[in-house]
């Protein structure tokens, strides 16, 4: 499957601005022939709002899948889109993966949260990893801190993820995460990881840009380092079975002495 992925700064606080955005890059990155496009952590609101981001994005939240839904469904393409979702008390840091007829297949809530400003704003998610079956690409939905736990995307894989779909809201000064730890975790699963950062400035935050979609042998597919683009990268079920043959950390693991350490 050929994806593509948004790197952007985004308008804060401005969801239309995002929506028209994501409907200019969905028919460009149809155009260009991928069936799945990925942008970062919280696209559609902006991550840091300031001191009352609580109240915005809970305020800014509803009808914005509806959105969603209808821009996959006129571009013919799948999506996985970051925003806030409320449901009752709570308001999560979502990821939500849309089919390209508009149906929602998976939605992911931030389970690591990162911070004040995910704890001032968010409930923490209580499912470590959501996957869902696309064309028979198997995706997992990860957000931002969460593919900073090796556990997070260990499960992923032993779902039997090929692509582990990361939005991201990374800032500075933690370039490592994005420019190795990434990598990492793509080699030690033998998956494709896509890290779909921000960039440029927002709130507090100077965000690290350094999109990459890595392949299970830890080979870099696309990147860019600032500024927005719009990345393209074939993921290929086929190289994950190869690259699990060739190094097969999964096979060999001896779970049942793990457990103190995962517990």
């Amino acid at each position: 499957m050929e994806i593509a992925c948004l790197q952007t700064a985004g308008v804060s606080g401005d969801p239309g601005a995002n929506l028209d955005a994501l409907g200019r890059r969905a028919a460009e990155a149809a155009a260009g022939g991928a069936s799945l496009l990925i942008t970062p952590e919280m696209f559609l609101t902006g991550y840091d709002l300031g001191p009352d981001t609580p109240a915005r994005v809970r305020a800014l939240a509803p009808g914005l899948l509806d959105r969603v839904r209808a821009l996959a469904r006129e571009h013919s393409i799948a999506l996985v889109v970051g925003l806030p979702e409320v449901v009752g008390d709570d308001c999560f840091n979502a990821a939500v993966l849309v089919g390209p007829d508009g149906r929602v297949l998976a939605r992911h809530h931030k389970v690591h949260l990162f911070g004040d400003v995910d704890r001032a704003a968010f409930t923490a998610g209580d499912r470590l990893v959501t996957t869902a079956d696309l064309d028979g690409l198997r995706i997992a939905l990860l957000i931002c801190y969460d593919v900073e736990f090796p556990e997070a995307v260990r499960a992923a894989a032993l779902a039997g993820a090929h692509l582990v779909a990361v939005p991201t809201a990374q800032m500075h000064p933690f370039e490592l995460v994005a420019e190795q730890v990434v990598r990492v975790r793509a080699w030690e699963n033998q998956v494709h990881v896509a890290y779909v950062d921000r960039d440029g400035h927002e709130g507090s935050f100077d965000y690290v840009g350094r999109s990459s979609v890595v392949a299970p042998d830890g080979t870099v597919l696309a990147s860019v380092e600032h500024g927005e683009a719009l990345l393209f990268a074939t993921v290929d079920p086929g190289a994950v079975e190869r690259a699990q043959r060739a190094n097969p950390y999964l096979a060999d693991r001896r779970a049942a002495l793990y457990g103190p350490l995962v517990g």
